[in-house]
């Protein structure tokens, strides 16, 4: 029997998913400022790393996102002396950006996936697949599942978790929210299961959020809003998205966003700015808003607001920051903790109102290497702004894209960063739109050879 072509999406789907498989301050609980774990609650800790002894003062990266990888690989190479090591949970990479075509199947996963050990070889430093589950300070050691290891410098680039504390206070109804309705903006299980959804999806209403705070990825849910619609309309899928909005506006790229809202999918996405929603009523599938008003929906993906990942906590370094809760306590122009010497935090868990991109995190990745490969080696690094890259998709066959490219400065008036030499590309139609989806991309790749190669 011939399969359809959405069952054969769905076969793909599963089989994707089998591979896979194989501003104000406030103090950090008294456990987590301690920042250690007990011996008792993890398996490994107490015991030493397989992993030899150093060869040179030892640098410890613990995450390996955009980030984590690019301090790692640029750290050895500024300072060849240095023994870095890269711990990281995962065993594969799947890559934030450039899923959202993933998802609606207009690139592989291969080509977002990468591998760990390829890129450790490739670069002469160590990657060391384990979870991190608590940090000694005072001893200078990193706890994890496999065996504890000693640092002389240490990055915590742990990215974001979700604050879904807006919405409720029950822990098992927000395993329930993670489980049934993933945000869908940290790689692996949730952008699957979002994948899954889709493929699965007869019509009706598909609700998606845009959170308040400084989010991961900007233009990210507003560039999904646009695939999936194009992926409805390509499927003959009788279907809304509904996207409510806890924002005035769309946040970034307006122009080029709401045109792709209004002339080409104007029968298909319902956007709803300043909309903050109260409570998700999973049984009945409806969900309220701060305004008492009902919205009922087939399918959801609810995006919460971020904070910074748990491991900042545990390790006492964490504060709320102007933005989002427990982001790094750190000095914005050295990412060096403050009251910590010779660690640092990088990556999306930065508490300053830089986009948590890819390509900003990469960028910052660099200048971090520097700050660390000049502390090795007794010199001053002078601060870099990081660099803001972002194509966005809004139409798969032929891609479609806009962009922004901006670098940020510091204003000593108001004590915060802005953007500095942003411009932006707004055009999706015609050659320039067909041109910004061509270099989308090439972009891609380019950040990968520079992670990875």
């Amino acid at each position: 029997m011939a399969l359809s072509r959405r069952s054969a999406l769905k076969f793909s789907g599963v089989a994707a998913a089998a591979l896979a498989v194989a501003g104000c301050t406030t103090k950090s609980s008294p456990e987590a400022s301690k920042g250690t774990a007990s011996a008792s609650t993890a398996v490994g800790v107490g015991s030493k790393a397989a992993i030899g002894e150093a060869k040179g003062p030892r640098v410890v990266v613990v995450g390996g996102g955009w980030s984590g990888l690019s301090v790692a690989k640029y750290t050895k190479k500024f300072a060849p002396n240095a023994d870095v090591v890269l711990i990281e949970q995962r065993k594969s990479f799947m890559s934030g950006p450039v899923s959202n075509l993933w998802i609606v199947g207009a690139t592989d996963l291969e080509f977002i996936s990468h591998n760990y050990l390829n890129a450790a070889r490739e670069n002469k430093y160590t990657y060391f697949n384990a979870t991190v589950v608590g940090v000694d300070k005072v001893n200078k050691v990193v706890q994890t599942s496999d065996g504890d290891m000693n640092y002389d410098y240490l990055v915590l680039a742990p990215g974001i978790d979700y604050d879904y504390s807006g919405w409720t206070t029950d822990p098992v109804e927000e395993l329930r929210l993670k489980t049934e309705y993933p945000a869908g903006f940290i790689p692996g299980s949730e952008t699957m299961t979002l994948k899954s959804k889709l493929e699965n999806f007869e019509g009706g209403t598909f609700i998606q959020t845009v959170p308040g705070g400084n989010y991961r990825c900007l233009p990210a849910p507003y560039e999904r809003t646009c695939l999936i619609a194009d992926y409805f309309k390509r499927e003959g899928i009788e279907g809304k998205i509904l996207l409510l909005d806890e924002n005035a506006g769309i946040t970034i790229k307006a122009e080029g966003f709401g045109s792709a809202f209004k002339e080409m999918y104007g029968d298909i996405v319902d956007y709803r700015p300043s909309t903050k929603l109260d409570k998700i009523d999973m049984d009945k599938k409806v969900v309220i808003t701060e305004f008492d008003e009902e919205i009922p929906f087939d399918d959801a993906s609810f995006y919460p607001h971020v904070r910074g990942g748990k491991l900042l906590e545990i390790a006492g370094v964490a504060k709320d920051s102007a933005f989002n809760k427990l982001e790094a306590n750190i000095d914005p122009f050295t990412y060096e903790v403050i009251g910590e010497k010779n660690i640092w935090c990088t990556g999306d868990v930065r508490p300053m109102g830089f986009s948590k991109s890819g390509n900003t995190s990469n960028s910052e990745g660099h200048y971090v290497a520097k700050v660390i490969a000049g502390r090795i080696n007794g010199k001053e690094t002078k601060w870099e702004s990081p660099l803001t890259v972002c194509y966005s998709a809004v139409s798969t066959n032929p891609a479609l894209a806009i962009s922004v490219n901006a670098g940020y400065a510091y204003n000593e008036k108001t004590k915060s960063f802005g953007f500095a030499n942003a411009a932006t590309n707004e055009i999706w139609k015609g050659k320039t739109g067909e041109n910004n989806g061509k270099a989308l991309f090439e972009w891609a790749k380019g950040m990968y050879r520079d992670m990875f190669a």
